[in-house]
């Protein structure tokens, strides 16, 4: 064969076939999932957050009354919203919390650790969840809240929701698993969002400085991969939208992202101003591509303390899935 027609016959072929792998990536890109948590004090932000960037959104916080009943602000007006700007959501309750008050926790503790109880509260939140038409059920009891008879409740909660055909997550610490947490438990969860977060706080005044850092991140997925040894799919890296102000040890506070940018915009690229520690755009990229090639997407805590604006940190999270070649909603591309 002549040799300057073998060398465009090779060509062809090595450009044919390169556009077939490039084709077949394409076509079968891993998803990711986005997860943002909407806790009832900021319901009223609703109407401003674009669900279209979201895969999955928790509504925090329900808790029982002593007779098993799920105490809730109405949720209808949220559950409308995001379902109009996005049909594919996936809508949970959020039950437990970080802090509950005395009766609440006395509530949890008199339903999960009784089996009979135990019955009346799973038969209860599945109720809520049918009536409500949500996809599933988070469980974010924490720390002192996790009980006894946590396990069986989540085992038995899972038995009844998996017959409608509904999930159930769970929100864990970045580093610590429960001592009641048995494998049974632990391997009902669809998947387990890492708090990845809180390092430090109000709770440790002294140790001034980053309360989630990209090694934090780091951390949290090893400890849960390789320490407790949960698949990467199962797992969600957790990012806060939201800071510590160390400025005076005597009283450490919260603030949100969207306030810092609110002082100024160039606040949205750098990790903290004076003593105020928290996330930026830059360091949430990063924890994305962390995300992208070790677990299964991003949690958020909590939307309503993104910036409305072009300096939304959810908006760096879906475009920078996107940009990597990861399928999340398919929707609202900007």
């Amino acid at each position: 064969m002549n040799k300057k027609l073998f060398l465009i016959l090779l060509i062809f072929l090595v450009s044919c076939s390169k556009e077939t792998i490039e084709v077949e990536v394409i076509q079968n890109k891993s998803s990711a999932k986005i997860v943002g948590y909407l806790p009832t004090w900021r319901f009223e932000l609703s109407s401003k957050v674009e669900y279209c960037k979201l895969t999955h959104l928790n509504l925090a916080f329900a808790n029982p009354d002593s007779s098993g009943s799920l105490i809730m602000p109405d949720i209808s007006g949220v559950v409308s919203d995001a379902k109009s700007k996005n049909p594919n959501i996936k809508i949970s309750i959020s039950i437990g919390g970080g802090s509950l008050s005395t009766q609440q926790a006395s509530n949890w503790s008199n339903l999960i650790d009784n089996s009979q109880n135990r019955s009346k509260v799973v038969s209860k939140i599945v109720d809520y969840v049918l009536l409500n038409n949500l996809d599933g059920v988070d469980v974010d009891l924490e720390w002192n809240y996790v009980t006894s008879g946590y396990s069986a409740f989540v085992v038995d909660l899972n038995n009844a929701l998996d017959q409608h055909s509904k999930m159930i997550t769970a929100a864990f610490p970045a580093t610590t698993r429960y001592s009641n947490l048995s494998d049974n438990a632990l391997s009902a969860f669809d998947f387990i969002n890492i708090m990845s977060y809180d390092f430090t706080g109000p709770w440790d005044p002294n140790n001034v400085g980053q309360h989630s850092s990209y090694n934090h991140a780091n951390q949290s997925i090893n400890f849960w991969k390789n320490s407790v040894g949960v698949s990467s799919e199962k797992l969600v890296l957790g990012v806060p939208f939201y800071g510590y102000d160390f400025s005076d040890v005597t009283n450490v506070t919260s603030f949100t992202f969207s306030s810092m940018v609110g002082l100024k915009s160039s606040n949205a690229d750098i990790d903290n101003v004076g003593f105020k520690y928290y996330n930026g755009r830059p360091t949430i990229r990063s924890k994305v591509q962390l995300a992208s090639t070790e677990v299964g997407g991003i949690m958020i805590w909590e939307i309503g303390q993104d910036s409305f604006n072009d300096y939304s940190l959810l908006k760096t999270v879906h475009k920078e899935f996107d940009k990597l070649g990861f399928k999340t909603t398919e929707l609202c591309k900007e």
